[in-house]
Order: C-alpha cells, then structure tokens, then sequence
C-alpha cells in the first residue's frame, strides 16, 4: 500500500500537499514511511503546543478515554467545566462556548456579535467589518469575513453584511465601521495573510472607537493563541481588552477544539437554543486541553520570546533575507526566492516549514529544544545561502 497513492485516489483533492507521508514522531521530530528524521517547525499549522506524543498531553487524553470519550452538551462534564475555568480565571472573560475548530469559534464570535446588536438595537445594524489581507475560515460565512478576494469565488452566494478595511489604516477602518455596524473583527497577526503584524497604534485607535460608539471589538487569536507570540493571547501585546476573542489550533494540543471567549457586553448573549454544537467541549478534547494551558507559564512565556529572538538574529544576518515578521514562534521569513521552492530543498535535507503568502513560515512547538532548533536554523540558512 502506498499512503500517497491511495490519498490521492480516494480523497478529495482539496489540499496541495508535500511528498511527505508521516508515519510517528516525538517532540520536535517527525518521522516518515521510510524512517526519514525531519525536525518539524511547522507543529501542524500552530496546533501541536508542545509537539508530537507529548508524554503529559497524551497520558491526560488516555485517562479520559478510560472515563468517557463523549457526551452531549445536554449534561455537564468536568473535563469541560475545568477547561471554561482555565480559560477564563485566566483571561478575564466572562463565559466561553466551546466548538471544534477556529472557523467555528469565529462562527459563534459572529453571532453573538449580530444578536447582541439585535438585542439592543434592533434590526439594521448587523454589519461587521474585517480587514483586507485576513482569514478567518473555510466556510461561507467565516470566507465571507475573509477579507481576500480570491476566496470569494465559486461557493455564491456568499453571507452578506460583511465590507472590508485596509490594515493598519484607520481613517478607512472608521468609514467603514458606520452607523449599521456591530463588530469590527481583526487579527493582530495576519497568519495566512502572510504573517502581517497590525501597527500598535492602529489597533489602540481602533479599539477606542469600538468603545465609544458600542461596536464590539472580536480578535482572531485561532494561530495567534495559546502562548505562540510570548503572551498568553496576542492582544496582551497591544494593552487592549476585546469583546470576544477566539482561539483553537493550539488549545487542543492535537485534538479539535475551538473556543469563543465573550466578555462582559457578549456574556449572556448566546441563551438556550441560539447557539451549539455536537462535539464541542468534548470531554476528550478538553482533557487534552487542560494539559496545554496548564503548562503555559510565565517560564513557558519567555522562553518562547528567546527563541523567535534567536531566530531573528540568525536569519537577519544573511544577505538573502530581507525581513522576519511576526511576534514570537509565529515568524515568517521574506527572501528573493520562492517560498515553496524554500519548503521543498529544507524537505530534502529534513527540515518541515510552511509558506504563507510570500514568506516562509516558522511555526515550531513552544518547547521545542534549544539543539534542535539551532539545527533546524542551520538548515534553513544552509537553503537560503545555497
């Protein structure tokens, strides 16, 4: 059997995948079919924490299978009670509803930003803006907030009542956020966007104007969450407080899970049977979550701003890179060649990093090792020298 051939035959052809089948792996070391060792800097798209097989995440996972892998959100359940408390006690949020993935935890932030306004205004100001460059989601709602043109084609119609601001230019952010609208919704680190950091002084205008003119401020923590840039969440850079948050990859350390953090404005908007979801808070996905967030610390916290500063340095000192954007272990790296041809060679020599847009992506697991992250550089500066 072949894992590549029998992908391609049987499932749909939705992803551009790399030639890499992965058979095991431990920490910041991936292992394929054939054995071949790669140190990964790409954790799953920002969602292993703490890498592959970590020895605490998995022992919480399996104790909770031992107890029950599920039950629906008609009963209560202590993985999920622990979780809420976690992410609250530690954010300042009020309530949290938790679902399976980022594009529906910005689902849910969409939502209750449409029903708080409907609930205290009326009909009519339903409007939410995003901005250019961003994502936030695969569905036809969270692709309508999605503010790339090319994501906007085949699936019409799409969701309506979303428009679309500049990055990091106010005066178009508050034209557009007029009478009709009730949230404006941003990343502060534009991931797929191209890792594209929101100037501090925008963000800290934008966030005054939220106030005053009660337009819900919604933050899109899904790559930027769970400790990735040295804080906790990324707004905690800014000095600012959203109304809702949302975050998921990282929270679940390997597992689905999405969560919508609402603050006080938002907090008794969702009521009984205006929002749910099947599996979301699943006691197992919980479990497994209580295990990241327990263990991002203050220690944690630092550490991971010593690693993107160690990554900077290096790849600053060559000639070929021309920039490292991004906060953090979430960085991406522009240089004269193409990204993918990038990927592909440090593939070659057993090196596992992504793309977004036109920089390289680093994306390694909060604690991945100070050896093999020097390794893993050295690759990468041997790719780009070459």
């Amino acid at each position: 059997m072949s894992i590549i051939t029998d992908t391609d035959k049987y499932i749909a052809q939705s992803y551009g995948r790399f030639p890499v089948a992965i058979k095991s792996g431990k920490g910041s070391l991936l292992y394929d079919t054939d054995d071949k060792e790669y140190i990964d800097m790409g954790s799953g798209i920002a969602v292993n924490a703490f890498g592959a097989s970590d020895k605490t995440w998995v022992e919480a996972v399996t104790a909770q299978l031992g107890q029950i892998a599920h039950t629906s959100n008609l009963y209560y359940s202590l993985p999920q009670a622990r979780l809420a408390e976690l992410l609250c006690e530690g954010t300042h949020f009020e309530k949290v509803f938790f679902c399976n993935s980022g594009a529906e935890a910005n689902e849910c932030a969409i939502k209750a930003a449409r029903k708080y306004s409907s609930d205290k205004y009326g009909e009519g100001r339903s409007g939410i803006v995003t901005l250019r460059n961003s994502f936030h989601g695969r569905t036809v709602t969270t692709l309508s907030a999605t503010g790339q043109d090319s994501f906007h084609t085949h699936f019409h119609p799409f969701t309506e009542g979303f428009s679309y601001a500049e990055a990091n230019d106010f005066a178009d952010t508050a034209e557009k956020a007029g009478d009709n609208c009730a949230a404006v919704m941003i990343e502060l680190i534009q991931g797929e966007g191209g890792i594209n950091v929101l100037d501090k002084e925008y963000v800290t205008a934008l966030a005054e104007l939220c106030g005053k003119k009660d337009i819900l401020l919604i933050v899109d923590e899904v790559q930027t969450g769970n400790g990735r840039t040295g804080k906790r969440f990324c707004y905690e850079h800014y000095g600012i407080k959203p109304d809702i948050i949302t975050t998921a990859k990282g929270l679940g350390g390997g597992l689905p899970i999405g969560a919508t953090l609402l603050g006080e404005k938002t907090a008794n908007t969702l009521t009984p049977g205006t929002h749910g979801s099947t599996f979301g808070g699943n006691p197992v996905c919980a479990a497994g979550a209580i295990s990241i967030i327990e263990r991002i610390d203050s220690r944690l916290l630092e550490e991971v701003t010593e690693k993107s500063e160690y990554i900077k340095e290096r790849l600053l000192s060559s000639a070929n890179v021309t920039e490292v954007a991004g906060i953090g272990l979430m960085l991406g790296v522009k240089t004269a060649k193409e990204p993918k041809v990038i990927v592909d060679e440090c593939i070659k020599r057993g090196l596992l990093t992504l793309t977004a847009k036109d920089k390289v992506r680093l994306l390694p697991a909060l604690n991945i090792p100070l050896d093999l992250l020097e390794r893993g550089i050295n690759i990468l500066m041997e790719v780009l020298e070459k």
